[in-house]
């Protein structure tokens, strides 16, 4: 007889009932929001490496800091999307979720890994962002470098894009939603952050798009 409780570790019951409109508020659950990063981090660079000995260190990596907080972590496809899963580990028995042993569905963290450019070029991507955050840095300080770098992230990790291609609306959910949620800026990094992300635009010599926030 199957255990109506029990769920095969590769299905979807455990997270479909979850809003995936929430999943940005809900992104750290549990675990702490540089854990997050770091997990999404090592996920991609495991995707895009080609070496074997290297994929394995990036999953171990990951694995070790899941288990710091006794969370697990699996790959789910979404119609094709593939999405990082991270839940707690107490809702496993035996290589299947148990049901009845979830309280709070919050506490899972689902990460898009599908992005609106490829996401195999994320680490191109990431190299990018990084050498501009740099060079905003260098030439107009370390708040507004700070600033850069918490836009990078957001790029990076939630488009997979350079963050001077973010259009109007991606810059308000940085601003509104992103920063709010998932950073921690300083009160000199708040005040000045819509001036920062101007900054970027026009390092890289790009257009700097309306910004609402």
């Amino acid at each position: 007889m199957t255990d109506s409780n029990a769920v095969d570790a590769d299905g979807v019951a455990d997270e479909r009932d979850a809003d995936p409109a929430t999943d940005r508020e809900n992104r750290s659950g549990d675990l702490p929001t540089e854990t997050v990063d770091e997990v999404e981090r090592l996920t991609r660079l495991e995707r895009t490496a080609i070496d074997e000995n290297e994929i394995e260190a990036y999953e171990d990596r990951r694995d070790e800091l899941l288990d710091d907080h006794d969370f697990t972590a699996r790959i789910r496809d979404d119609d094709g999307d593939d999405v990082l899963v991270c839940h707690p580990e107490e809702w496993h028995e035996d290589g299947v979720i148990r049901t009845d042993r979830i309280e709070d569905i919050d506490r899972a963290v689902e990460i898009p890994l599908e992005g609106t450019e490829d996401p195999d070029d994320w680490e191109s991507v990431d190299e990018y962002n990084r050498d501009l955050v740099a060079a905003v840095r260098e030439a107009h300080g370390d708040v507004h470098g700070d600033n850069a770098a918490l836009l990078a992230d957001f790029a990076g990790n939630h488009y997979a894009k350079p963050m001077d291609s973010l259009t109007s609306d991606e810059l308000a959910e940085f601003g509104t939603d992103y920063v709010v949620r998932n950073a921690w800026p300083s009160e000199k990094q708040q005040e000045m952050i819509a001036e920062s992300v101007k900054l970027v635009f026009e390092t890289a010599d790009e257009r700097v798009p309306e910004i609402q926030f």
